[in-house]
């Protein structure tokens, strides 16, 4: 029997916690659920295993997930570096979001001035998802957030 009971979060680490907000919470539209700032406690350096000053954790909500949210980890005092995976790199993440309009979302993220790894949005040909709409986005450290817009159900 399994031991895993759900999905609770997803964490990235950010680079600039206000540019990272403009992306999640400002293109995408998810909800702040909380905005805090920790001091180094013990348990942050004994489940990490790093050394720092404090770190900055904002959690958002996703829509139609209960109890579902993105993590936007801004770390201060570590010696943090960029990275720039793509999206094929072993090791390399993303998150998907159900959205109901990938074209109209992926046009509105571009507008905000972000980057897309999609020109546009792709129609699924083939597999369980075929008839369903994709498109990769990257946030402003370059993490990779797919926009899937399901298949039309038959009877519509």
């Amino acid at each position: 029997m399994t031991q895993i009971g759900g999905f609770f979060h997803g964490g990235i680490a950010v680079s600039d916690m206000e540019r990272s907000l403009a992306f999640y919470r400002d293109a995408l539209e998810l909800e702040v659920h909380f905005d805090v700032t920790l001091a180094a406690v013990d348990y942050v350096r004994a489940v990490l295993g790093v050394e720092m000053r404090d770190a900055r954790v904002v959690y958002l909500r996703i829509p139609g997930s209960d109890g579902v949210f993105v993590e936007l980890l801004e770390y201060h005092g570590t010696d943090g570096q960029p990275v720039r995976p793509r999206a094929w790199d072993p090791g390399t993440g993303h998150l998907c979001f159900h959205v109901a309009d990938a074209q109209a979302l992926l046009e509105r993220v571009v507008a905000w001035g972000f980057r897309s790894r999609s020109e546009r949005v792709i129609e699924i040909p083939v597999g369980p998802n075929k008839g369903g709409r994709a498109a990769y986005l990257l946030d402003p450290d370059g993490y990779h957030i797919e926009l899937f817009q399901r298949p039309p159900r038959e009877d519509q």
